[in-house]
């Protein structure tokens, strides 16, 4: 059974780096054709899929949020990191990794395990 837990600070100051990790258990995140992915669901607002890594290590976003975003892994420890520049208040939410079988370019496009969601802040 794949597991995902979303790891990182729960408070973030405008204008700074949020940093959010997964850390998958039960499988690789290695495993051929497998696309690891970063959702987020504002508070009262819908589910906004962000992006994924492949397995093979490439990535790719949203276009809305491609230019503040970055998603890097590190293999020894089956994990793989958030960055999400220049947070505003905006960016509040809270933040889920899941896995697909395939691309995904949305929250509807196969994510079959989610991990339970970090709750994050914007706030000086």
């Amino acid at each position: 059974q794949v597991q995902l837990r979303e790891s990182g600070p729960g408070l973030v100051k405008p204008s700074q780096t949020l940093s959010l990790t997964c850390t998958v258990s039960g499988g690789s995140i290695t495993t051929r054709n497998y696309h690891w992915s970063w959702i987020r669901q504002p508070p009262g607002k819908g589910l906004e899929w962000m992006g994924a890594i492949r397995y093979s290590g490439s990535t790719y976003f949203s276009p809305s949020l491609k230019s503040r975003t970055s998603i890097s892994r590190d293999t020894s420890k089956n994990q793989f990191t958030l960055q999400l520049n220049s947070v505003t208040p905006e960016d509040a939410a809270v933040y889920y990794c899941a896995r697909a079988p395939a691309p995904v370019a949305g929250v509807g496009d196969g994510l079959d395990y989610w991990g339970r969601g970090t709750q994050v802040t914007v706030s000086s």
